[in-house]
């Protein structure tokens, strides 16, 4: 992680994914699969990663709650949606929030990347380019 994502951190305490972010890897992730496949794969990929702990589900709206306890101590908020872009094409995105009002040295950061390298490698037969 470079130092300008920690110093980002120091007063920043959420992250999130989109079709318009500027870093390639803070980008919706998109999968050749109807919504309910891609939320079956994803939901049961999350139940695995150790550490992250599922508290919701809500499989109408597409979204997943989970929390996860950072190095020091601080919980963090994780919301993974899924969207249905297409008869057989889902989106993904994440968004990582820490609770408190203090920076997250880049945890929340730290955390989309790991979910996306765990999900990019489960999904990877399906990955497709942008929407």
């Amino acid at each position: 992680m470079s130092l300008k994502r920690t110093l980002t951190g120091l007063l920043r305490s959420y992250e999130g994914t989109s079709d318009r972010a500027k870093l390639p890897e803070l980008k919706t992730r998109y999968y050749q699969l109807s919504k309910e496949r891609a939320w079956e794969e994803v939901s049961s990929t999350l139940k695995k990663i150790p550490g992250y702990k599922v508290l919701h589900e809500v499989p109408t709206v597409g979204e997943i709650l989970l929390e996860k306890r950072s190095t020091f101590g601080r919980m963090m908020d994780i919301t993974v949606s899924i969207i249905q872009t297409g008869p057989t094409r889902s989106a993904v995105d994440i968004y990582s929030a820490s609770r408190g009002s203090m920076g997250d040295l880049g945890s929340n950061y730290r955390n989309i990347i790991q979910l996306f390298g765990v999900l990019d490698k489960k999904l990877s037969q399906y990955k497709t380019t942008s929407g």
